[in-house]
Formats: structure tokens, sequence, C-alpha cells
């Protein structure tokens, strides 16, 4: 199982992006996808979640009612809508996959076995 994560990109602040996820290979039931970025010298942080059915999401705080997370069971992909985007957006963003979780998404990265390769998100003033 992969994933592929596209849709970054070079934006203004205030402009919108959708990030893709693509996940390829026998996934079974399914799992929880995240996002995640890592912007230079900083840590890797949580950005959303979502279930494996895509029934419940979460979001870290500094993207609450700006991002939204969602997912096409049929077409296995996950989406990260980013709206109003800030500078400090700026980063490598990253999907993942909780392959051992049935219930739930985690918001925690060590959880996760399954990562894609990234896309670069950055926005300009």
């Amino acid at each position: 199982v992969q994933l592929q994560a596209s849709g970054g990109g070079l934006v203004q602040a205030g402009d919108s992006l959708r990030l893709s996820c693509v996940i390829s290979g026998r996934t079974g039931r399914g799992f929880p996808v995240g996002w995640f970025r890592q912007d230079s010298g900083k840590e890797r942080e949580f950005v959303a979640a979502i279930t494996r059915m895509g029934a419940g999401t979460t979001y870290a705080s500094s993207v609450k009612g700006r991002f939204t997370i969602s997912r096409d069971v049929a077409k296995d992909t996950v989406y990260l809508q980013m709206n109003s985007l800030k500078l400090e957006d700026t980063a490598i963003y990253y999907c993942a996959g909780e392959t051992t979780r049935m219930y739930g998404a985690s918001e925690y990265a060590p959880n996760y076995d399954l990562w894609g390769q990234g896309t670069q998100v950055t926005v300009s003033s």
C-alpha cells in the first residue's frame, strides 16, 4: 500500500489550495488518514485526520475553520481543502495512514505507520 500526496504549490495569503492523497494497493478494510506538515527547522505537526469511512474528522486548532478534510472511499482518495491560507501554513504537507486502527483517528504522528512523500505548500504575502 502506498500514499501519494499532490496539489501543493505557491499561493498568496488568503488563497485556497486543495491537496489530494491517493491510496493505492490492497487497502483491505481501509484505515484512518491524517495530514501532517513540517516546515524547515520545525517539528512535524498534526493538521487534520479523518476516520476510516470518513464519518469523523479532527483538526489542529490552528487550522480549524479554514481547512476541511474529506475522503472519497470509492476513489481511495483523501482531500485537504485549505482556505484563507496564511504565511504560517507554509510547509511540506504529508498524508499518512494509521493502518492498525479501525475506529477513530489519531493526532499523534508516531501512530501512523504509512507515509506519503509530501507536497510543498508555500504561502507568500
